[in-house]
């Protein structure tokens, strides 16, 4: 018989079987009071599967959707040198593939959990039926039954459905699960539970929980730490107290037992591992740096770019599994923030106990558990945070979020209760310590690219996320001066142009009348003299001459601020911030190229693409696929030219002078080629330094949050560029010593500093303090042999001269006539040209 005249035969057989059924029921249909039941009960409860099952599946996930599903994973940060230096995460969450998991890991969840995984299609009837049976016996009794849950539908659950308690929400799981089996293979519905289960501790996934109990990645397990992981979806929350251990050892005891029961080990491997304790650790090895103004800078970056979480799109901080190449230089970062401290604690030095950080309120509970939610803490020596629990004259009690408290002794007379202080121990007991009220930042950066390597915005960023170095908005000073003289050497001056340094005032309309400036030593000086002493006058003088719009335009176009055309705005009147001061330096150094500062240096997704990167640059012919025997491609400068490049490199070589005789001769002693420029507010209220070398600028300020008086005494020159020199002396390696590179177009002449007269007898010595020094000119600026003042000095002398030689005729000419004519008047002894001191 062919294969057509089988299936032909076959087919005939089902319609004479069909035929005959039906044939019986019409037949006994009315005779037959059963069959009418039978056959009402069976469409019955076809419809109401037919019901049930609309239910179930009307609103259920699509399973298509986990074909691509992307695990949410926190952001990875970086360093300079490509070290991890923290994560942006709400949750514990590292996303592995299949074959990152060791096979010993992956047999441990399947003794715990679901032993036929690769033999069912998504649901295990017999552990189905177990779980109804366990939910009958516990029906009202308030105990959560077993969930009978495959490996399948705990993926269903956790990932489209939810963690509710109900039988509608096990039906839709196991209609899920089976429709998942259908769209992914095994191994790739392993791999979603493995990096989604929920773990405890936070831990989201299996590598998450390694990190979290044992502080380990899962190629470093043990067998007793796999077995502890595999117990973990069951009760998370539970094995993972050291109040419930010998459950917990129990529970991986028995998963080792099945484990030998699959044939996963043998049995002396499980017989080894249950001898050993669980081994948990509670404190975990440090992963994140301590640079927590910086990183929260770069994260506010991430966020107002990518967004925050994953309905915000796919590459959020906190969702997208970011790679985060940075800027930060963690030895310049560490030195920075040792620098601040230092500073801030020396000014602080004693004035007292400054009063508690924070307080709590008695009467809203447990002080203790409301210090712990505040999230405050320190990181400076031993200093610890705490909160003054009792107070009984001098004894006085100190409690930490930890729950350990001790004797508070030595206290101020104003400590008292619910006060959340800075302590550190004296003994057995705890001492008060203040953390400054003045407080600072600090900004380093790349001078020739706008990279910043290091930023401390306070003394520590644990006890408030207030980021002085991007966030405060103070007055700069005189550290505003550079750009004024800049102005002025782009509009006809020179270091060596002669100012009037004794008054000067000006006209500022009928309404605020007329505003003189006085100066130090009257007199003309040099305009490099009135930069490097930092005089007012010469300042204001040299604004005004230059043009007050110019100089607000230079401010502007370096990013500095937006002010008015206002004398007062030349001698730092206006807001600015750390950042933006530093940033601007860098032009100064870059040969009047400013770059933008940036803390991220790129951005890639969770695969690796790079998304976003900061230097947009290209570089023609870099990808050749041969060489085309041309130069080597090198990129284009970076950075938008906003100062004429000898104008730049005249200010740095003048604030040069700052740090060799002005009013930054601290930093001096540092055997760098440093530039900059102090800066005191009116006050004084706030003291600055900007300034370093060619390669690095950096910039910090010292200020209190609420601006008032820092004392008379207060200077730039004495509080803040000790600060930078603390930094470079922290950092030293990475500061270079090399002279800085003029651009085209600049001229090296000897002058004498006092008088800007050109020299031409005389050398520059290495004597900082020497008459005679190189200054920079731009061609055809250099000062001749004799400058238009000594011309005119020698014509006064000249005319001077003349006058006296005619007066000496005329005397005589009056002697000889005295013998014949009558006697006249006297003549003046001086005439009005000598009484006037010269020609005008």
């Amino acid at each position: 018989m062919t294969d057509g005249q089988s299936q032909e035969s076959f087919r005939y057989r089902i319609r004479r079987e069909a035929s005959g059924a039906l044939a019986f029921v019409k037949r006994h249909w009315t005779e037959k009071r059963w069959l009418r039941w039978v056959s009402y009960a069976a469409g019955a409860a076809l419809l109401a599967l037919l019901a049930l099952w609309m239910v179930l599946a009307r609103d259920l996930p699509d399973a298509e959707s986990l074909v691509g599903y992307e695990t949410p994973l926190p952001s990875v940060v970086r360093g300079i040198d490509g070290e991890i230096v923290h994560s942006y995460a709400r949750e514990r969450r590292v996303q592995l593939q299949y074959e990152d998991y060791p096979p010993q890991l992956i047999e441990a969840f399947l003794a715990a959990e679901d032993k036929t995984f690769f033999s069912h299609g998504g649901v295990d009837f017999t552990g189905t039926l177990n779980a109804v049976f366990d939910y009958a016996t516990k029906f009202g009794s308030g105990q959560r039954a077993v969930g009978g849950s495959t490996i399948t539908q705990q993926v269903a659950k956790n990932l489209l459905l939810g963690d509710e308690y109900s039988v509608t929400r096990k039906l839709k799981e196991m209609v899920l699960a089976r429709r998942i089996e259908a769209v992914l293979t095994k191994e790739e519905i392993l791999t979603l539970y493995l990096n989604e289960i929920p773990l405890g501790r936070r831990s989201f996934g299996v590598q998450a929980a390694a990190r979290a109990y044992f502080d380990k990645d899962v190629a470093d397990l043990d067998l007793n730490e796999m077995a502890f992981l595999a117990i973990l979806p069951k009760a998370p929350e539970r094995y993972g107290r050291e109040a419930n251990e010998q459950a917990a050892l129990d529970r991986r005891n028995f998963v080792l037992s099945q484990m030998v029961a699959n044939d996963f080990v043998s049995a002396g491997a499980a017989q080894a591992a249950r001898s050993t304790p669980l081994g948990l650790v509670n404190q975990r090895s440090q992963r994140s740096a301590d640079a927590g103004y910086f990183l929260e800078e770069v994260r506010r970056q991430l966020m107002a770019r990518f967004g925050e979480t994953a309905e915000d799109g796919e590459n959020s901080v906190y969702a997208g599994g970011l790679w985060v190449r940075t800027s930060l230089d963690m030895e310049m970062q560490d030195a920075a923030r040792d620098a601040l401290r230092t500073g801030l604690l020396r000014y602080h030095a004693g004035r007292g106990w400054g009063g508690p950080i924070a307080t709590v309120n008695p009467d809203d509970g447990d002080m203790v558990r409301q210090l712990a939610s505040s999230t405050l803490s320190i990181n400076y020596e031993n200093w610890r945070v705490g909160v003054v629990t009792e107070r009984s004259g001098s004894q006085a009690t100190i409690a930490f979020a930890d729950g350990e408290s001790g004797p508070l002794v030595g206290m101020p007379n104003a400590v008292a209760v619910g006060d959340v202080i800075v302590v550190a121990p004296s003994g057995s007991n705890w001492a008060v310590r203040t953390v400054p009220e003045a407080q600072g930042g600090i900004v380093v950066q790349d001078a020739q690219m706008g990279r910043v390597y290091a930023m401390q915005g306070g003394f520590d960023s644990r006890l408030g996320s207030f980021n002085r170095a991007t966030q405060a908005k103070r007055q700069p000073g005189s550290t505003i001066k550079p750009f004024v003289y800049a102005t002025g050497l782009d509009n006809g001056m020179t270091p060596a142009t002669q100012i009037d340094n004794g008054r000067y005032c000006y006209y500022q309309g009928s309404r605020y009348g007329e505003k003189c400036f006085r100066g130090g030593r009257s007199g003309q000086y040099p305009l490099r003299y009135g930069l490097e002493q930092s005089q007012n006058v010469m300042t204001v003088q040299v604004a005004m001459t230059a043009g007050m719009p110019n100089v607000v335009k230079q401010i502007d176009a370096l990013g500095i601020g937006q002010y008015d055309p206002y004398p007062a705005f030349a001698l730092g009147a206006g807001e600015t911030t750390v950042m933006k001061m530093v940033a601007a330096y860098g032009a100064l150094a870059n040969h009047g190229r400013f770059n933008q500062p940036t803390v991220i240096d790129y951005v890639q997704d969770r695969r690796g693409k790079v998304i976003w990167r900061a230097d947009n640059r290209d570089c023609e012919g870099c990808n050749m696929a041969e060489w085309d025997g041309q130069p080597m491609p090198r990129l284009g400068l970076k950075g938008e030219q906003v100062m004429d490049a000898r104008t730049a490199f005249q200010t740095m070589h003048m604030l040069r002078g700052v740090v060799q005789r002005g009013t930054a001769t601290t930093l001096n002693s540092i055997d760098l080629p440093l530039f900059g420029k102090t800066g005191t507010t009116t006050g004084p209220k706030d003291v600055w330094f900007v300034g370093g070398t060619q390669d690095i600028v950096a910039g910090a300020y010292v200020g209190f949050d609420q601006p008032r008086n820092m004392g008379g005494y207060a200077q730039g020159g004495t509080i803040a560029a000790p600060i930078i020199k603390d930094l470079i002396r922290g950092s030293r390696d990475l500061w270079s010593d090399r002279a800085a590179v003029a651009p085209a177009g600049v001229r090296m002449v000897r002058i004498d500093r006092r008088t800007g007269k050109r020299v031409f007898d005389a050398w520059p010595s290495g004597d900082d303090k020497a008459a005679v020094i190189w200054e920079t000119f731009k061609p055809d600026t250099e000062p001749p042999r004799a400058t238009a003042a000594d011309e005119i000095a020698s014509k006064r002398a000249e005319i001077l001269e003349l006058i006296r030689k005619a007066r000496a005729s005329t005397a005589a000419s009056r002697r000889t006539a005295t013998t014949s004519a009558p006697a006249r008047a006297e003549e003046p002894a001086e005439s009005f040209a000598e009484e006037q001191g010269g020609i005008y």
